[in-house]
C-alpha cells in the first residue's frame, strides 16, 4: 500500500463553504498530496488556489481524516492521510479547475452543501469546521 501525507481546506465565506464536483460526479473538498519539502499549511492553501481560484487565509487547524482507494494507474492500495484546515475567503468569486479534474465547484450554502458532499467523512468535517468558523465570527475563539 502507498501512503500518502495530504492537506487541504475547508473554507467558508459569509455562510457558505467551498465544495468541488469531480469528474467521478462526487462532491469533495480542496486538498493535495504534500511533497517532499511543502509544509502542510502551503499545500492546503496552494490546492485551494490551484483546484476553485480562491485565495483563502487560514485561521486554525480543524483536524485530520484518512482514506484509502484502488489506484488504477498505479495498481495498488493508495492510503491518503489529510490534515484539514478552517480558512476564510474574502469573496464568494470561485472559478472550479477543469485541468485538475473538476467539473463544478463554488460556495454553496453551509446545509445545501451538506446534502451535496459525497462522503460522510467530509459532511462531518464540514460540520465540525463551520461550528467554529461562526465561533471565529462572532469572536468567541
Amino acid at each position: 500500500m502507498l501512503f500518502r501525507s495530504c492537506a487541504g481546506g475547508l473554507v467558508f465565506c459569509e455562510d457558505s463553504v467551498l465544495i468541488l464536483k469531480n469528474e467521478k460526479d462526487e462532491w469533495v473538498l480542496p486538498k493535495g498530496v504534500i511533497r517532499a519539502g511543502d509544509y502542510a499549511r502551503e499545500v492546503a492553501l496552494r490546492r485551494v488556489k490551484a483546484e476553485a481560484g480562491v485565495e483563502a487565509e487560514i485561521l486554525s487547524s480543524v483536524g485530520e481524516t484518512n482514506y484509502e482507494f484502488y489506484s488504477v494507474t498505479r495498481k495498488r492500495p493508495v492510503c491518503n492521510q489529510v490534515t484539514w484546515y478552517l480558512m476564510t475567503a474574502g469573496s464568494l468569486q470561485s472559478h472550479f479547475s477543469r485541468e485538475d479534474g473538476f467539473v463544478d465547484g463554488g460556495f454553496y450554502p453551509i446545509d445545501q452543501a451538506l446534502e451535496m458532499i459525497t462522503y460522510s467523512q467530509d459532511r462531518a468535517l464540514v460540520n465540525l469546521a463551520a461550528k467554529r468558523y461562526r465561533g471565529f465570527k462572532q469572536g468567541k475563539l
